[in-house]
């Protein structure tokens, strides 16, 4: 074939190239969405964390659509988002060859959290990390802020573009990631008529926890950033998805026939090869928030008074994780967001939440969201009761459940039983007390005779 025909078009895009493993484990923000002035000033980013899928039933309101008021199930991720701590403010100033940092500014304490991310073995090291920068601290006098720290924020109100907080969740609050390094990240403050608004801004969430509800909102849409599923070294049918050769192909058929002409005298980068596939840095645009969900609120009895699954049509008491828990990562408890549709990377991978670097326009992104049954049957199966307690109705009483109603019964039996040796023993005490002062009475008596 001399040149590529409308008919047989080439297999696999040629727009993520190169296909090789990702140099980090978070995805990087590249691009922050751009400023606008007459806003108040706000954070344009977050960081959270898979925790799987489930579907969602609701009404379609899209007038023009077929199915228009029609109830539609729809495939839904939930991304696990606690709060995230700022601990230090950067500013930038805008030159030819991009933005440079002018000076950066710390908090008064760090979490060891994040210390633990400049250390490849805490336990082993000295722990100096920003010991002397928070000695500055130490050093002023209450309740006033070190000279150098007035020195370096006049820095930035004077001389820099653009202002980004310095955050890091906190990974212990997500016990199932089993994590003790938290994960940094630059967050741009957007809004603000000036950059002393946004150093304000910035700087008064020093040491504060900062919640996903405060950075976005229901029916926005915004862009996921993270590192695909990795699958190791794959061959060119399964990496390209070319054709497979005959079958009486001589050395194999799971290969590129031709990869290319004598002259030039080397192997073009258009023509498929084996290599790696997926753990790839990807970002996917416009996911919509069905949902931004509460962490779970327990009582004095340890029983959750919030219910986040519960809508207006299914009054079923219940919280978003499924029975058995999300495979692979266990219990949501703290906030958490629902986006439509999938989400790069695997369960307990780190997503980086972005406001929408081009905002859309179309009709399905206008729509406002009302949900209507949200799933949580068990995902390692096929799912048939939503609650625990609708199962064990079904099921009846198991045998755990028998147990433990006999463990109960012989506890009170105990109880009873032991209250009733008290009884008799200070029955006993008792009468003996009587018969001592019959015993005096009557000696008195023949006394007196």
């Amino acid at each position: 074939m001399s040149h590529r025909k409308f008919r047989a078009p080439r297999h696999g895009s040629l727009k993520f190239l190169p296909r090789k493993r990702c140099r980090r484990h978070r995805g990087r923000i590249r691009s922050f969405p751009p400023d606008n002035h007459k806003e108040s000033p706000h954070l344009t980013a977050f960081i959270g964390y898979k925790a799987g899928m489930t579907h969602i039933m609701r009404q379609l309101n899209r007038p023009g659509s077929k199915a228009h008021q029609r109830e539609i199930v729809e495939a839904v991720t939930i991304i696990e988002t606690p709060p995230m701590i700022v601990v230090g403010l950067v500013g930038y100033v805008k030159t030819p060859s991009g933005l440079r940092t002018v000076s950066t500014v710390w908090a008064s304490h760090l979490d060891d959290s994040f210390k633990r991310r400049f250390y490849k073995n805490w336990t082993r090291s000295k722990k100096k990390a920003f010991t002397k920068y928070e000695q500055k601290w130490a050093d002023a006098a209450s309740g006033e802020e070190p000279a150098e720290i007035k020195r370096r924020l006049e820095f930035i109100r004077s001389y820099c573009d653009v202002v980004r907080v310095i955050a890091h969740s906190q990974v212990k609050k997500v016990r199932q990631l089993r994590l003790k390094k938290a994960h940094i990240m630059e967050i741009q403050i957007n809004g603000g008529g000036s950059v002393k608004e946004k150093v304000a801004f910035g700087y008064s969430l020093f040491e504060k926890a900062v919640d996903v509800h405060s950075v976005f909102h229901e029916n926005e849409s915004v862009d996921t950033i993270g590192v695909t599923r990795g699958h190791g070294w794959k061959g060119v049918v399964n990496r390209w998805g070319v054709t497979r050769l005959p079958r009486k192909t001589h050395r194999g058929l799971r290969k590129v026939a031709c990869i290319g002409s004598w002259h030039p005298a080397r192997v073009q980068y258009t023509v498929a090869r084996e290599g790696q596939k997926g753990y790839h840095h990807r970002t996917e645009i416009h996911k919509k928030i069905y949902k931004l969900g509460h962490a779970i609120a327990y009582d004095e009895h340890g029983k959750a008074t919030n219910f986040e699954a519960t809508t207006d049509m299914d009054l079923t008491q219940k919280n978003i994780t499924p029975l058995g828990g999300f495979v692979g990562y266990g219990v949501v408890k703290q906030d958490f967001m629902m986006i439509k549709g999938s989400c790069p990377g695997t369960r307990k991978r780190p997503i980086t939440l972005r406001k929408a670097i081009v905002q859309p326009s179309n009709t399905a992104h206008s729509e406002e969201i009302k949900l209507r049954f949200v799933d949580t049957a068990s995902k390692y199966g096929h799912g048939r009761f939503q609650t625990a307690q609708e199962k064990k109705d079904w099921y009846g009483k198991t045998k755990k459940d028998k147990l433990a109603e006999a463990k109960k019964k012989r506890k009170q039996r105990e109880s009873k039983n032991a209250g009733s040796k008290k009884k008799a023993a200070k029955e006993e005490v008792v009468e003996e007390a009587g018969g001592d002062d019959m015993e005096v009475d009557s000696g008195k008596a023949s006394k007196g005779s």
